[in-house]
């Protein structure tokens, strides 16, 4: 399993590179909008996005605007992601893995959550970059309450039944610019 994932994360990487563009990522992003709607004024969380992730800081913006937005922060290795509260304009520091996170340690405990990856597939399994933060992070914050997971991807990241283990937690709807799709 590990080196099925392993080739699948190089080759997702790959697949994403190719397929980033403003034009498609303005469209997955007013699918976002669309999706997010409803859950306005609910506390959520999203990611400052690397490489080429797709950037979803314009929809934490508008989330911003009505409720608490947080972006997660790597506390060690086998652990869940914490929260701290972000805002556009607020000061960043480097965090783990060379990621930014705000610099005033205010936490929060999000119910929506925006979740880059690298791939995905019709179940909602995601693939990740190896970690099993966002995984043990669902886990623990579905332990709590009702959780809304939303993968935020380029349709070109979708793969056939992605190898998933006992861990691997499904995300509740993937947006692309394509669709929205509820697994």
């Amino acid at each position: 399993m590990v080196a099925a994932k392993a080739a699948l994360r190089a080759e997702a990487q790959a697949r994403r590179a190719v397929v980033h563009d403003p034009a498609r990522a303005a469209e997955a992003l007013a699918r976002l909008d669309a999706v997010l709607a409803p859950h306005l004024g609910r506390p959520a969380a999203g990611y400052l996005p690397i490489r080429s992730e797709l950037d979803p800081r314009p929809a934490m913006a508008a989330l911003g605007a009505r409720g608490p937005v947080g972006v997660p922060v790597i506390e060690g290795a086998a652990l869940p992601l914490s929260f701290r509260l972000w805002t556009p304009d607020c000061a960043m520091e480097r965090g783990s893995f060379g990621v930014s996170i705000p610099s005033e340690p205010r936490p929060m405990v999000p119910e929506v959550l925006i979740v880059p990856l690298l791939a995905f597939d019709r179940r909602g399994i995601r693939l990740g970059y190896g970690g099993g933060f966002y995984d043990r992070t669902l886990a623990l914050l579905r332990a709590r309450g009702p959780v809304l997971a939303v993968g935020l991807a380029y349709a070109g990241q979708e793969l056939p039944d992605l190898p998933a283990e006992p861990t691997d937690l499904p995300l509740d709807l993937i947006v692309t610019e394509a669709e929205v799709i509820l697994p």
